[in-house]
């Protein structure tokens, strides 16, 4: 068995030229806070999606803040969100001093049920917001929700955070709505470790987050070379090392308590706080990683459409449900979602036994595992999709480091479970 994993998570883009534009940077701390980069980065944006504006932020909920904020809507307003979803998309909505709704998702694309959705709307009478989550880079039911959109006129935020590139009737996704925003953390379509961007088409919502861009203020310098240390130390020592007598996992646990390494989730996110480093501006050497990955983007989801195809053979006839195919969507596949009823089993053997650590995304409605539910006002029983989505789906890694050769070991292991 091979000592190095094959992973899903811990910073999975990562080539070797991001290694070493990260390790130069890390002696270049002039370049760290403020650049050129930044405003480059926001202009490639601006062109490839085709929008008025763009912002840059140091993380996704960073933008999603920004935006609610900029919306200046009355404390307590009702922002529709799905559960099936991930604390970092909940979070924004109570640091905003608004109120999380949640509606339940459609078992078949993990997007927002829109029959859930409208029986919340007849319920509830303070919605301003709706947000809609495009899950593992599949685009929602777009035509049905702007139906919804006007009919309650309602302001739509779109969350790509899995879904850079992704098309629905051959629009880009990140367009529908009042604004979208983006995320570029350590797993996500490109990656910076930290960094997300806004996208709106109203001048007037534009105006009022650029005053709130400019207001913030960077990270730090010492919460910026961690996140340069990042791609460095999992290349070199993490990844190598994470299953040899448990040093690369002890290494990293270790880095990441003496604050060498960022964690992916704060604790205080898991309570529903707020960490000091959020909201922040983009530092313009994260912006650098950033462009080196952003250009890189046909590559990459090319290369996730090729081993989500090798997946749909391999894994047809099985015992496992795969993605369904909708015709008028297409998907990045950020992750390759499947189901079956032993889900979380095969999760965790298929890492003790085979050394492959395959997605958790989402073993808990709002995930992780161990975020306070209480804190964030959600009732389970409102959702019984979300809940029983969490305990039968497992993602397979679709990223650019994984070949056929990886991707064939992943399904020949599924196949003998």
């Amino acid at each position: 068995m091979s000592i190095k994993p094959i992973s899903i998570s811990l910073s999975p883009n990562v080539e070797s030229d991001d290694v070493r534009l990260a390790f130069g940077l890390t002696f270049l701390p002039w370049k760290w806070k403020k650049g050129k980069a930044i405003e480059k980065l926001e202009q490639s944006f601006r062109g490839y999606l085709n929008v008025k504006y763009s912002f840059s932020f140091n993380s996704g909920r960073s933008g999603l803040t920004t935006i609610l904020e900029s919306l200046n809507l009355e404390k307590g307003s009702g922002v529709v969100t799905q559960a099936f979803t991930c604390n970092a998309a909940i979070n924004p909505i109570l640091w905003s001093g608004l109120k999380p709704v949640y509606v339940d998702c459609n078992k078949d694309d993990f997007n927002i049920d829109v029959e859930s959705l409208e029986r919340t709307l007849e319920k509830e009478n303070n919605i301003k917001v709706l947000i809609v989550q495009h899950t593992f880079g599949l685009p929602a039911n777009m035509d049905k929700i702007l139906e919804i959109i006007e009919k309650n006129n309602l302001i739509l935020i779109e969350d790509c955070a899995h879904s850079l590139g992704a098309e629905y009737n051959n629009k880009k996704i990140g367009t529908f709505g009042k604004a979208a925003y983006f995320s570029f953390s350590r797993d996500k379509i490109i990656s910076s470790v930290y960094g997300g961007m806004v996208v709106t088409n109203d001048d007037e919502l534009a105006k009022k987050i650029k005053e709130n861009q400019e207001s913030l203020k960077f990270p730090n310098n010492s919460w910026t070379l961690q996140q340069l240390h990042h791609p460095i130390l999992l290349n070199f020592i993490i990844l190598p090392l994470y299953n040899f007598i448990d040093l690369g996992k002890i290494f990293l646990v270790l880095s990441q308590t003496l604050h060498i390494l960022s964690k992916a989730v704060h604790w205080k996110e898991k309570r529903g706080e707020q960490p000091s480093y959020f909201p922040r501006r983009l530092p313009n050497a994260l912006a650098l990683l950033a462009l080196n990955q952003f250009q890189k983007l046909e590559r990459f989801n090319n290369h996730r459409q090729e081993i989500a195809n090798f997946y749909y053979q391999e894994l047809k006839n099985t015992n496992f449900i795969l993605p369904v195919d909708f015709p008028e969507r297409k998907n990045t596949f950020l992750r390759f979602t499947i189901k079956h009823l032993n889900a979380h089993e095969i999760i965790y053997n298929s890492w003790h036994k085979e050394n492959i650590l395959l997605g958790d995304w989402y073993t808990s409605a709002i995930a992780p595992e161990d975020t306070k539910i209480e804190n964030f006002g959600y009732n389970s029983q409102d959702c019984p999709n979300a809940e029983e989505l969490s305990k039968i789906t497992l993602n397979l890694p679709t990223h650019i480091n994984i070949k056929e050769k990886e991707a064939r070991r992943i399904v020949q292991t599924l196949k003998a479970l």
